[in-house]
Protein backbone atom coordinates (compact mmCIF):
# COMPACT_ATOMS: atom_id res chain seq x y z
CA UNK A 1 0.00 0.00 0.00
CA UNK A 2 1.58 3.12 -1.31
CA UNK A 3 2.14 6.08 1.28
CA UNK A 4 -0.28 8.54 0.21
CA UNK A 5 -3.64 5.36 0.50
CA UNK A 6 -2.40 5.19 4.45
CA UNK A 7 -2.37 8.74 4.90
CA UNK A 8 -5.69 9.28 3.43
CA UNK A 9 -7.02 6.11 6.03
CA UNK A 10 -5.56 7.86 9.24
CA UNK A 11 -6.54 11.76 8.19
CA UNK A 12 -10.30 9.61 7.63
CA UNK A 13 -10.21 7.41 10.09
CA UNK A 14 -9.25 10.21 12.11
CA UNK A 15 -12.15 12.36 11.50
CA UNK A 16 -14.45 9.34 12.51
CA UNK A 17 -14.98 8.11 8.60
CA UNK A 18 -14.19 4.32 9.04
CA UNK A 19 -15.28 2.53 6.44
CA UNK A 20 -18.49 0.99 7.81
CA UNK A 21 -19.59 4.88 7.85
CA UNK A 22 -18.85 5.63 3.91
CA UNK A 23 -20.70 2.43 3.31
CA UNK A 24 -23.60 3.67 5.41
CA UNK A 25 -23.17 6.79 3.38
CA UNK A 26 -23.59 5.19 0.04
CA UNK A 27 -26.59 3.07 1.09
CA UNK A 28 -28.35 6.19 1.85
CA UNK A 29 -27.52 8.17 -1.44
CA UNK A 30 -29.00 4.84 -3.09
CA UNK A 31 -31.84 4.92 -1.33
CA UNK A 32 -32.48 8.42 -1.59
CA UNK A 33 -31.89 7.92 -5.07
CA UNK A 34 -34.18 5.13 -5.43
CA UNK A 35 -37.34 6.84 -3.77
CA UNK A 36 -36.81 10.03 -6.06
CA UNK A 37 -36.39 7.44 -9.03
CA UNK A 38 -39.30 6.03 -7.91
CA UNK A 39 -41.93 9.03 -7.06
CA UNK A 40 -40.54 10.57 -9.89
CA UNK A 41 -39.91 8.71 -12.83
CA UNK A 42 -42.22 5.29 -11.91
CA UNK A 43 -44.96 6.13 -10.54
CA UNK A 44 -47.53 8.71 -12.28
CA UNK A 45 -47.33 12.50 -11.66
CA UNK A 46 -50.62 14.21 -10.89
CA UNK A 47 -50.61 17.63 -10.59
CA UNK A 48 -53.67 19.47 -9.31
CA UNK A 49 -54.51 22.90 -10.82
CA UNK A 50 -55.53 25.38 -8.61
CA UNK A 51 -55.04 25.12 -4.85
CA UNK A 52 -54.56 21.82 -2.56
CA UNK A 53 -56.98 23.21 -0.06
CA UNK A 54 -59.83 25.65 -1.21
CA UNK A 55 -62.75 27.10 0.89
CA UNK A 56 -66.28 27.90 -0.42
CA UNK A 57 -68.92 29.46 0.92
CA UNK A 58 -71.98 27.74 1.67
CA UNK A 59 -74.22 26.35 -0.96
CA UNK A 60 -72.23 27.57 -3.67
CA UNK A 61 -72.08 25.32 -6.25
CA UNK A 62 -68.50 23.40 -6.30
CA UNK A 63 -66.00 22.84 -9.62
CA UNK A 64 -63.22 21.16 -9.51
CA UNK A 65 -59.92 23.31 -10.49
CA UNK A 66 -58.60 20.23 -12.51
CA UNK A 67 -56.27 18.17 -13.07
CA UNK A 68 -53.10 16.94 -15.35
CA UNK A 69 -51.36 13.36 -15.20
CA UNK A 70 -48.18 12.40 -17.03
CA UNK A 71 -46.26 8.76 -16.53
CA UNK A 72 -42.97 8.46 -18.58
CA UNK A 73 -43.81 11.30 -21.12
CA UNK A 74 -46.97 10.35 -21.99
CA UNK A 75 -50.16 12.05 -20.56
CA UNK A 76 -52.34 10.15 -18.82
CA UNK A 77 -54.81 12.49 -17.75
CA UNK A 78 -57.89 10.44 -18.37
CA UNK A 79 -57.23 7.31 -16.80
CA UNK A 80 -56.82 9.70 -13.30
CA UNK A 81 -59.63 7.92 -10.76
CA UNK A 82 -61.32 10.70 -8.66
CA UNK A 83 -63.28 9.89 -5.13
CA UNK A 84 -65.04 12.17 -3.06
CA UNK A 85 -68.19 14.17 -3.03
CA UNK A 86 -68.91 17.76 -1.23
CA UNK A 87 -71.94 18.47 -0.02
CA UNK A 88 -71.95 22.13 -0.35
CA UNK A 89 -75.57 22.24 1.71
CA UNK A 90 -73.62 20.97 4.99
CA UNK A 91 -70.36 22.73 6.54
CA UNK A 92 -67.53 20.62 7.42
CA UNK A 93 -64.47 19.26 5.70
CA UNK A 94 -64.42 17.00 2.51
CA UNK A 95 -61.61 15.30 0.16
CA UNK A 96 -61.29 14.46 -3.28
CA UNK A 97 -58.44 12.10 -4.53
CA UNK A 98 -57.08 11.50 -7.54
CA UNK A 99 -55.32 8.08 -8.19
CA UNK A 100 -52.75 6.83 -11.11
CA UNK A 101 -51.20 3.73 -11.81
CA UNK A 102 -51.82 -0.10 -10.78
CA UNK A 103 -50.10 -1.48 -7.68
CA UNK A 104 -46.23 -0.82 -6.82
CA UNK A 105 -46.61 1.78 -9.59
CA UNK A 106 -49.60 3.29 -7.95
CA UNK A 107 -50.02 7.28 -7.41
CA UNK A 108 -52.42 8.85 -5.25
CA UNK A 109 -52.96 12.79 -3.92
CA UNK A 110 -55.87 14.67 -2.11
CA UNK A 111 -57.43 17.92 -2.42
CA UNK A 112 -59.20 19.01 0.84
CA UNK A 113 -62.46 21.03 0.60
CA UNK A 114 -63.58 22.97 3.35
CA UNK A 115 -67.18 24.52 2.74
CA UNK A 116 -67.67 27.12 5.51
CA UNK A 117 -69.78 29.87 6.08
CA UNK A 118 -67.76 32.95 4.59
CA UNK A 119 -70.51 35.38 3.59
CA UNK A 120 -71.92 37.94 5.99
CA UNK A 121 -75.74 38.82 6.38
CA UNK A 122 -77.72 41.14 4.54
CA UNK A 123 -79.11 43.92 6.03
CA UNK A 124 -82.32 45.25 4.08
CA UNK A 125 -82.33 48.77 4.38
CA UNK A 126 -82.02 52.45 2.35
CA UNK A 127 -78.33 52.88 2.88
CA UNK A 128 -78.73 56.72 1.48
CA UNK A 129 -78.23 59.67 4.54
CA UNK A 130 -81.02 60.87 7.06
CA UNK A 131 -81.93 63.74 6.21
CA UNK A 132 -84.24 65.80 9.05
CA UNK A 133 -85.72 69.19 8.55
CA UNK A 134 -84.03 71.68 10.72
CA UNK A 135 -85.16 71.82 14.45
CA UNK A 136 -87.11 68.60 14.04
CA UNK A 137 -86.66 65.51 16.24
CA UNK A 138 -84.68 62.72 14.80
CA UNK A 139 -86.62 59.69 12.91
CA UNK A 140 -85.31 56.74 11.88
CA UNK A 141 -85.62 53.21 11.43
CA UNK A 142 -85.55 51.31 14.78
CA UNK A 143 -87.02 47.86 12.78
CA UNK A 144 -85.31 46.56 9.98
CA UNK A 145 -84.81 43.47 8.07
CA UNK A 146 -81.69 41.45 7.96
CA UNK A 147 -81.14 37.71 6.41
CA UNK A 148 -78.47 35.50 6.29
CA UNK A 149 -77.15 32.60 3.89
CA UNK A 150 -76.86 29.86 6.31
CA UNK A 151 -78.66 31.32 9.30
CA UNK A 152 -82.01 32.91 7.81
CA UNK A 153 -84.01 35.56 9.09
CA UNK A 154 -81.66 37.68 11.72
CA UNK A 155 -84.13 40.45 12.04
CA UNK A 156 -84.09 39.95 15.76
CA UNK A 157 -80.71 40.22 16.00
CA UNK A 158 -79.88 43.50 14.38
CA UNK A 159 -78.40 46.17 17.04
CA UNK A 160 -79.38 49.79 16.07
CA UNK A 161 -76.71 53.18 17.80
CA UNK A 162 -78.07 56.49 17.19
CA UNK A 163 -74.54 58.52 18.08
CA UNK A 164 -72.95 61.57 16.75
CA UNK A 165 -75.77 62.15 14.44
CA UNK A 166 -74.80 58.50 12.51
CA UNK A 167 -77.35 55.53 12.60
CA UNK A 168 -75.61 52.13 12.98
CA UNK A 169 -77.23 49.38 12.02
CA UNK A 170 -74.95 46.09 13.16
CA UNK A 171 -75.82 42.21 12.41
CA UNK A 172 -73.49 38.95 12.92
CA UNK A 173 -74.38 35.31 12.45
CA UNK A 174 -73.36 32.12 13.48
CA UNK A 175 -69.80 31.94 12.35
CA UNK A 176 -69.37 35.53 13.49
CA UNK A 177 -69.36 37.29 10.16
CA UNK A 178 -70.40 40.50 10.98
CA UNK A 179 -72.55 43.73 8.61
CA UNK A 180 -72.45 47.36 9.30
CA UNK A 181 -74.44 49.87 7.86
CA UNK A 182 -73.91 53.06 8.88
CA UNK A 183 -76.15 56.62 7.83
CA UNK A 184 -75.65 60.21 8.81
CA UNK A 185 -78.21 61.74 10.06
CA UNK A 186 -78.26 65.95 8.52
CA UNK A 187 -80.31 68.50 9.50
CA UNK A 188 -80.82 69.67 5.91
CA UNK A 189 -84.60 69.91 3.77
CA UNK A 190 -83.39 68.11 0.57
CA UNK A 191 -86.72 67.61 -1.22
CA UNK A 192 -88.79 69.55 -3.44
CA UNK A 193 -92.50 71.02 -2.69
CA UNK A 194 -95.07 68.36 -4.28
CA UNK A 195 -97.51 70.46 -6.78
CA UNK A 196 -100.24 69.72 -8.83
CA UNK A 197 -102.61 71.71 -10.82
CA UNK A 198 -106.50 72.68 -10.11
CA UNK A 199 -107.92 72.00 -12.61
CA UNK A 200 -106.67 69.86 -15.49
CA UNK A 201 -103.29 70.01 -17.56
CA UNK A 202 -105.35 71.38 -20.37
CA UNK A 203 -107.92 74.34 -20.69
CA UNK A 204 -110.20 75.91 -23.00
CA UNK A 205 -111.21 79.48 -23.34
CA UNK A 206 -113.27 80.80 -26.29
CA UNK A 207 -111.80 83.68 -27.87
CA UNK A 208 -112.67 86.94 -26.59
CA UNK A 209 -113.63 85.74 -23.15
CA UNK A 210 -111.61 85.93 -20.03
CA UNK A 211 -109.17 83.22 -18.74
CA UNK A 212 -109.65 82.50 -15.06
CA UNK A 213 -106.30 81.21 -13.27
CA UNK A 214 -107.17 78.19 -10.98
CA UNK A 215 -103.90 78.38 -9.34
CA UNK A 216 -102.39 74.84 -7.87
CA UNK A 217 -101.92 72.98 -5.07
CA UNK A 218 -98.71 72.78 -3.40
CA UNK A 219 -97.32 70.99 -0.26
CA UNK A 220 -93.73 70.96 1.20
CA UNK A 221 -92.44 67.95 3.53
CA UNK A 222 -90.62 71.20 5.97
CA UNK A 223 -92.72 73.96 5.20
CA UNK A 224 -96.23 72.77 4.75
CA UNK A 225 -98.70 74.38 2.48
CA UNK A 226 -97.10 76.39 0.00
CA UNK A 227 -100.12 77.12 -2.20
CA UNK A 228 -100.36 80.68 -2.11
CA UNK A 229 -96.38 81.38 -2.92
CA UNK A 230 -96.47 80.58 -6.72
CA UNK A 231 -95.15 82.68 -9.40
CA UNK A 232 -96.71 82.33 -13.21
CA UNK A 233 -94.44 82.53 -16.05
CA UNK A 234 -96.06 82.83 -19.92
CA UNK A 235 -99.44 84.49 -20.13
CA UNK A 236 -102.93 83.85 -22.74
CA UNK A 237 -104.36 86.24 -25.14
CA UNK A 238 -107.71 85.31 -25.13
CA UNK A 239 -107.83 87.30 -28.45
CA UNK A 240 -106.17 85.63 -30.29
CA UNK A 241 -106.03 81.46 -31.35
CA UNK A 242 -103.49 79.48 -30.27
CA UNK A 243 -101.47 77.45 -27.49
CA UNK A 244 -100.29 79.21 -24.06
CA UNK A 245 -97.90 77.22 -21.94
CA UNK A 246 -98.38 78.69 -18.55
CA UNK A 247 -95.31 77.66 -16.32
CA UNK A 248 -95.80 77.47 -12.03
CA UNK A 249 -93.09 77.44 -10.22
CA UNK A 250 -92.80 76.97 -6.29
CA UNK A 251 -89.79 77.62 -3.88
CA UNK A 252 -89.48 76.09 -0.14
CA UNK A 253 -86.92 78.04 2.42
CA UNK A 254 -84.18 75.65 1.08
CA UNK A 255 -84.63 76.84 -2.20
CA UNK A 256 -85.73 73.96 -3.71
CA UNK A 257 -87.74 74.43 -6.64
CA UNK A 258 -90.26 72.50 -8.21
CA UNK A 259 -92.32 73.12 -11.86
CA UNK A 260 -95.47 71.81 -13.65
CA UNK A 261 -97.19 73.30 -16.26
CA UNK A 262 -101.09 74.08 -18.12
CA UNK A 263 -101.79 74.50 -21.70
CA UNK A 264 -104.34 76.83 -22.34
CA UNK A 265 -106.26 76.98 -25.62
CA UNK A 266 -107.94 80.10 -26.92
CA UNK A 267 -110.67 77.96 -29.16
CA UNK A 268 -113.50 79.07 -32.04
CA UNK A 269 -117.09 79.02 -30.58
CA UNK A 270 -119.50 76.47 -32.50
CA UNK A 271 -119.55 78.56 -35.94
CA UNK A 272 -123.12 78.37 -36.82
CA UNK A 273 -124.10 77.37 -40.47
CA UNK A 274 -120.61 75.74 -40.75
CA UNK A 275 -120.42 71.90 -42.46
CA UNK A 276 -117.47 69.80 -40.95
CA UNK A 277 -117.25 66.98 -43.77
CA UNK A 278 -115.67 64.04 -41.70
CA UNK A 279 -114.55 60.11 -43.02
CA UNK A 280 -114.03 57.44 -40.90
CA UNK A 281 -112.02 54.10 -41.19
CA UNK A 282 -109.87 55.26 -44.17
CA UNK A 283 -108.43 55.36 -46.36
CA UNK A 284 -109.25 52.86 -48.98
CA UNK A 285 -108.72 52.59 -52.72
CA UNK A 286 -111.53 52.99 -54.72
CA UNK A 287 -113.19 55.44 -52.60
CA UNK A 288 -110.79 57.67 -50.80
CA UNK A 289 -109.36 58.48 -53.84
CA UNK A 290 -112.41 59.63 -55.70
CA UNK A 291 -113.48 61.76 -52.35
CA UNK A 292 -110.54 63.42 -52.78
CA UNK A 293 -110.70 63.79 -56.33
CA UNK A 294 -114.49 65.65 -55.40
CA UNK A 295 -112.96 67.67 -52.83
CA UNK A 296 -110.59 69.20 -54.65
CA UNK A 297 -112.79 70.11 -57.94
CA UNK A 298 -115.35 71.30 -55.68
CA UNK A 299 -113.07 73.53 -53.03
CA UNK A 300 -113.51 72.14 -49.70
CA UNK A 301 -111.72 70.89 -46.93
CA UNK A 302 -112.66 67.74 -44.77
CA UNK A 303 -111.44 65.90 -42.20
CA UNK A 304 -110.11 62.14 -42.36
CA UNK A 305 -109.54 59.75 -38.75
CA UNK A 306 -107.64 57.18 -39.98
CA UNK A 307 -106.61 54.03 -39.13
CA UNK A 308 -103.25 51.82 -39.83
CA UNK A 309 -105.14 50.46 -43.17
CA UNK A 310 -104.91 51.61 -46.60
CA UNK A 311 -102.17 53.02 -48.51
CA UNK A 312 -99.68 55.48 -47.25
CA UNK A 313 -99.61 57.82 -50.39
CA UNK A 314 -103.91 58.56 -49.74
CA UNK A 315 -102.62 59.56 -46.46
CA UNK A 316 -100.25 61.90 -48.09
CA UNK A 317 -101.99 63.00 -50.82
CA UNK A 318 -104.63 64.39 -48.13
CA UNK A 319 -102.18 65.94 -46.35
CA UNK A 320 -100.59 67.40 -48.99
CA UNK A 321 -104.36 68.77 -50.30
CA UNK A 322 -105.00 70.91 -46.88
CA UNK A 323 -107.26 68.13 -45.35
CA UNK A 324 -107.02 67.64 -41.57
CA UNK A 325 -105.62 63.89 -40.77
CA UNK A 326 -107.15 63.24 -37.59
CA UNK A 327 -106.59 59.83 -35.34
CA UNK A 328 -109.61 57.06 -35.67
CA UNK A 329 -107.00 54.29 -33.40
CA UNK A 330 -105.16 52.12 -35.29
CA UNK A 331 -106.43 48.27 -35.37
CA UNK A 332 -110.39 49.94 -34.41
CA UNK A 333 -110.32 46.20 -33.16
CA UNK A 334 -113.13 47.17 -29.96
CA UNK A 335 -112.40 43.74 -27.78
CA UNK A 336 -108.90 45.26 -27.35
CA UNK A 337 -108.61 49.37 -27.63
CA UNK A 338 -111.93 49.35 -24.86
CA UNK A 339 -109.81 46.53 -22.98
CA UNK A 340 -108.05 48.61 -20.61
CA UNK A 341 -106.41 52.81 -21.19
CA UNK A 342 -103.18 51.30 -21.81
CA UNK A 343 -104.04 49.27 -24.73
CA UNK A 344 -106.30 52.17 -26.26
CA UNK A 345 -103.49 54.87 -26.00
CA UNK A 346 -101.18 52.37 -27.45
CA UNK A 347 -103.27 51.66 -30.01
CA UNK A 348 -103.52 55.27 -30.67
CA UNK A 349 -99.99 56.26 -30.37
CA UNK A 350 -99.25 53.67 -33.38
CA UNK A 351 -101.38 55.33 -35.77
CA UNK A 352 -100.04 58.58 -34.28
CA UNK A 353 -96.84 57.71 -35.35
CA UNK A 354 -98.03 56.67 -38.64
CA UNK A 355 -99.27 59.93 -39.72
CA UNK A 356 -96.19 61.34 -38.02
CA UNK A 357 -93.92 59.26 -40.59
CA UNK A 358 -96.43 59.93 -43.62
CA UNK A 359 -96.58 63.54 -42.89
CA UNK A 360 -94.39 64.70 -40.64
CA UNK A 361 -96.90 66.51 -38.67
CA UNK A 362 -98.01 64.92 -35.09
CA UNK A 363 -101.52 64.71 -35.04
CA UNK A 364 -103.98 65.31 -31.49
CA UNK A 365 -107.17 65.76 -33.09
CA UNK A 366 -109.56 61.67 -32.45
CA UNK A 367 -112.74 60.63 -32.54
CA UNK A 368 -113.30 57.03 -30.65
CA UNK A 369 -114.40 53.92 -32.94
CA UNK A 370 -118.11 53.82 -32.35
CA UNK A 371 -117.89 57.62 -30.57
CA UNK A 372 -117.78 58.50 -26.91
CA UNK A 373 -120.89 57.94 -26.29
CA UNK A 374 -120.63 53.66 -27.35
CA UNK A 375 -122.15 51.46 -24.82
CA UNK A 376 -120.17 48.53 -26.57
CA UNK A 377 -117.30 49.34 -24.43
CA UNK A 378 -118.99 47.61 -21.65
CA UNK A 379 -118.22 44.34 -22.85
CA UNK A 380 -114.64 44.91 -22.18
CA UNK A 381 -114.08 47.46 -18.86
CA UNK A 382 -116.90 48.96 -17.08
CA UNK A 383 -116.21 52.75 -17.00
CA UNK A 384 -113.13 52.76 -19.73
CA UNK A 385 -114.78 55.45 -21.34
CA UNK A 386 -115.01 57.90 -18.56
CA UNK A 387 -111.52 56.96 -17.77
CA UNK A 388 -110.13 57.31 -21.71
CA UNK A 389 -112.17 60.84 -22.14
CA UNK A 390 -110.36 62.67 -19.50
CA UNK A 391 -107.11 61.16 -19.81
CA UNK A 392 -107.20 62.16 -23.91
CA UNK A 393 -107.38 65.77 -22.41
CA UNK A 394 -105.10 65.42 -20.04
CA UNK A 395 -102.72 63.60 -22.15
CA UNK A 396 -103.53 66.64 -24.71
CA UNK A 397 -105.87 65.35 -27.27
CA UNK A 398 -109.05 66.42 -28.71
CA UNK A 399 -111.54 64.44 -29.60
CA UNK A 400 -115.03 65.22 -31.90
CA UNK A 401 -118.04 63.12 -32.03
CA UNK A 402 -121.02 63.81 -34.74
CA UNK A 403 -124.22 65.46 -34.53
CA UNK A 404 -125.18 64.56 -37.59
CA UNK A 405 -125.00 60.74 -38.97
CA UNK A 406 -124.72 60.16 -42.91
CA UNK A 407 -125.80 56.25 -42.06
CA UNK A 408 -123.38 54.81 -43.93
CA UNK A 409 -122.32 52.91 -41.36
CA UNK A 410 -125.87 51.43 -40.59
CA UNK A 411 -126.78 48.07 -41.96
CA UNK A 412 -127.82 46.71 -45.18
CA UNK A 413 -126.68 48.91 -48.09
CA UNK A 414 -128.37 52.31 -48.15
CA UNK A 415 -127.99 53.73 -51.35
CA UNK A 416 -126.62 57.21 -52.90
CA UNK A 417 -130.01 58.72 -52.55
CA UNK A 418 -130.46 57.81 -49.00
CA UNK A 419 -127.21 59.32 -47.74
CA UNK A 420 -127.77 62.67 -49.32
CA UNK A 421 -131.28 62.82 -47.88
CA UNK A 422 -130.09 61.73 -44.27
CA UNK A 423 -127.52 64.52 -44.62
CA UNK A 424 -129.13 67.45 -46.03
CA UNK A 425 -132.20 66.77 -44.01
CA UNK A 426 -130.48 66.92 -41.09
CA UNK A 427 -128.42 70.08 -41.68
CA UNK A 428 -128.81 73.01 -39.45
CA UNK A 429 -127.82 76.95 -39.75
CA UNK A 430 -128.09 77.50 -36.01
CA UNK A 431 -124.99 74.92 -35.18
CA UNK A 432 -121.94 73.59 -36.23
CA UNK A 433 -122.61 70.23 -38.16
CA UNK A 434 -120.49 68.10 -37.47
CA UNK A 435 -121.26 64.87 -40.09
CA UNK A 436 -119.92 61.31 -39.73
CA UNK A 437 -119.17 59.73 -42.97
CA UNK A 438 -117.27 57.08 -43.83
CA UNK A 439 -114.75 56.91 -47.04
CA UNK A 440 -114.82 53.52 -47.39
CA UNK A 441 -118.13 53.33 -48.40
CA UNK A 442 -118.98 53.67 -51.88
CA UNK A 443 -122.68 55.19 -51.63
CA UNK A 444 -121.20 57.87 -49.80
CA UNK A 445 -118.46 58.51 -52.59
CA UNK A 446 -121.34 58.68 -54.68
CA UNK A 447 -123.89 60.99 -52.69
CA UNK A 448 -120.54 63.25 -51.70
CA UNK A 449 -120.68 65.64 -54.89
CA UNK A 450 -124.66 66.16 -54.57
CA UNK A 451 -124.60 66.95 -50.69
CA UNK A 452 -121.25 70.29 -50.97
CA UNK A 453 -123.79 71.13 -53.94
CA UNK A 454 -126.83 71.41 -51.56
CA UNK A 455 -124.45 73.32 -48.63
CA UNK A 456 -122.99 75.53 -51.19
CA UNK A 457 -126.70 76.72 -52.28
CA UNK A 458 -128.12 76.88 -49.60
CA UNK A 459 -125.57 79.42 -47.25
CA UNK A 460 -123.40 77.00 -45.87
CA UNK A 461 -119.92 76.89 -45.09
CA UNK A 462 -117.50 73.90 -45.16
CA UNK A 463 -114.29 73.76 -43.03
CA UNK A 464 -112.08 71.42 -41.38
CA UNK A 465 -111.44 70.62 -37.91
CA UNK A 466 -108.18 71.94 -36.64
CA UNK A 467 -107.00 72.33 -32.58
CA UNK A 468 -109.05 75.68 -32.26
CA UNK A 469 -112.39 73.98 -33.52
CA UNK A 470 -114.64 73.69 -30.35
CA UNK A 471 -115.09 69.98 -29.43
CA UNK A 472 -118.64 68.60 -30.67
CA UNK A 473 -119.16 65.80 -28.04
CA UNK A 474 -121.65 63.08 -26.97
CA UNK A 475 -122.94 61.92 -23.30
CA UNK A 476 -120.46 59.35 -22.54
CA UNK A 477 -122.21 56.30 -21.07
CA UNK A 478 -120.10 53.97 -19.61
Amino acid sequence: MSMNKRKLRRNLKQFGFDKSFIISCIVIVLLFLGIVLYNKVLTPQIDLKGKNVVTINYQDKFKDAGYKATYLGDDVTKNVEVKGKVNTDKLGEYEITYTAGEGLFKKKITRKIKVADIEKPKIEINKDNIYICPGEEVKYETKVKATDNYDGDLSKNVKVEYKDNVVTYTVKDSSGNKRIVNKKVLFKDIEKPTIELIGSDYKDVYIGDQYNEEGIKAVDNCDGDLSDKYKVEGNVDNNTLGEYVLTYKIEDKAKNENTITRTVRVIERNKNGVIYLTFDDGPQEGTTNVILDILKEEGVQATFFVTCKGPDYLIKREYDEGHAIALHTCSHDYAKIYSSVDAFFNDLYAVQNRVKNITGQESKITRFPGGSSNTVSRRYSQGIMSRLTNEEKNRGFRYYDWNLSSGDAAGGYPTADQIYNNVVNSLRKNRANMVLMHDIKPYTRDALRRIIKYGKENGYRFEKITMDTDMVTQRVNN
